[in-house]
């Protein structure tokens, strides 16, 4: 099946499952109890430090229950099971636009820590806190990420397609906290059609924004590829994009900050892309936080034969779960459903020391260095390898004829090396 060109409404929720971690950082602290009543929008959880996020109920209710859940990375966390019922606050009705202009920098920062706003590309780091200059510190590239450069992933592409405006005005309130010298939207060509949309808009509107194409490479999309392939800068090793002047968003990110400033609209929905040859009719829907999976599929019909695997995320850098009762979250930006012809499945043998994986790691580690360090259980060794400089993309693991879970265990060291760091 093609997947529609519209982006469709998800129903509603009967019970909405809402995870108190959907962000890099502590989680937030549970303001609820079983029996209370909540209004939609209504804050349930409190962000428990600077680096951690708000959340809010997706939907008027009562809290039924709160319990412990994994999330497709493997976290454990409370979630927060609330009834549907009751009237809606917004939904349906009309919202009011506000002069975000007048507002000082103070308001623009808090508005986006109180609605909950997080990266919406899939790291799910703090938004506001981003957006904290260090003092001393200056912007000179805000790049706006819309490569989307995951196989079966198009949400971003059909936000570009229909809020074109809105981004812009997301992207405007961003410049006025940053004062950045450039900003540049980074497109991959395959979306051209995005890309006219949107310089279509930046005509009109009269806002000085750059939208450029880049070529059609993954992982194009990583944080620190893209300010190469745009600026030509490099960031060094150990340090952020603030380092050389830059500081990225993701596109729906951009969105989610219109919403909330202009309207004081927290994050309770997102776009996510169904799909997958296991999917019956894939499509981009508007999904409330906390809807199942299982919900979610059945909005597409459901599965045209039993999957080999489920993927929250793209196929390169999600994670694979088979819990379908796991509930929609913040950084949720696709589900894909495999069938057995889409999955590779191979015997894992020792390593042929080929070197593949190291011609296409984008960010010149040796991979399989870092793996038999880690097999071994020298963490230290691979620290010392740069393994904090692995942006997990999956390409090593991809090319790798011995079919070693190169990635899994790149990601399991990184865990050590911050469980250390704690210690």
């Amino acid at each position: 099946m093609t997947e529609s060109t519209e982006i469709r409404t998800a129903a509603l929720p009967p019970v909405a499952l809402i995870p108190l971690s959907q962000h890099i950082g502590a989680p937030a602290k549970c303001l609820v109890q079983p029996g209370d009543r909540v209004r939609e929008e209504e804050l349930i959880g409190e962000a428990a430090g600077f680096v951690s996020a708000n959340i809010h109920s997706s939907v008027p209710g009562t809290v039924k229950e709160i319990r412990e859940i994994f999330l497709p990375n493997g976290m454990k966390t409370q979630a927060v099971a609330i009834e549907l019922s009751g009237e809606f606050s917004r939904l349906g009705k009309e919202s009011v636009k506000e002069d975000w202009k007048s507002l000082d920098l103070d308001s623009i920062r808090n508005r986006i820590r109180e609605m909950g706003i997080v990266g919406m590309g899939g790291a799910t780091f703090p938004t506001h806190v981003k957006l904290s200059l260090p003092e001393g510190k200056s912007c000179e590239y805000f790049i706006v990420n819309a490569v989307e450069c995951e196989p079966y992933l198009t949400s971003d592409h059909k936000l570009m397609l229909t809020r074109a405006g809105e981004i812009l005005e997301g992207i405007e309130i961003v410049r006025k906290l940053l004062n950045p010298e450039k900003v540049i939207i980074g497109i991959e060509a395959n979306k051209m059609d995005a890309a006219r949309h949107l310089q279509g808009m930046i005509d009109r509107m009269g806002v000085k924004v750059e939208v450029a194409p880049l070529k059609v490479k993954y992982p194009q999309g990583a944080e620190k590829s893209l300010i190469k392939a745009i600026t030509g800068r490099e960031v060094p090793s150990g340090k952020l994009p603030l380092e050389v002047g830059v500081i990225n968003a993701n596109v729906g990110t951009c969105f989610a900050i219109y919403e909330a400033v202009v309207y004081k609209k927290p994050l309770v929905e997102r776009l996510v892309t169904v799909s997958g040859g296991a999917i019956k009719n894939p499509g981009v829907f508007q999904v409330r936080i906390g809807t199942t999976i299982r919900e979610l599929i059945e909005e597409c019909g459901g599965f045209t034969e039993e999957p080999e695997k489920i993927i929250s995320g793209g196929p390169m850098m999600g994670f694979a779960f088979f819990d379908l009762d796991t509930p929609v979250m913040k950084g949720t930006s696709g589900i894909v459903a495999l069938t057995k012809r889409d999955v590779k499945r191979s015997r894992m043998t020792a390593c042929l020391s080929c070197g593949k994986c190291i011609a296409a790691c984008p960010m010149g580690l040796n991979p399989t260095k870092l793996y038999k360090f880690l097999d071994f259980e020298m963490v230290g060794d691979a620290a010392g390898e740069r393994l904090m400089d692995c942006v997990e993309c999956g390409s090593c693991a991809y090319v790798c004829p011995a079919h070693l879970p190169l990635v899994q265990m790149f990601r399991v060291g990184k865990g050590e090396m911050r469980k250390n760091a704690q210690k």
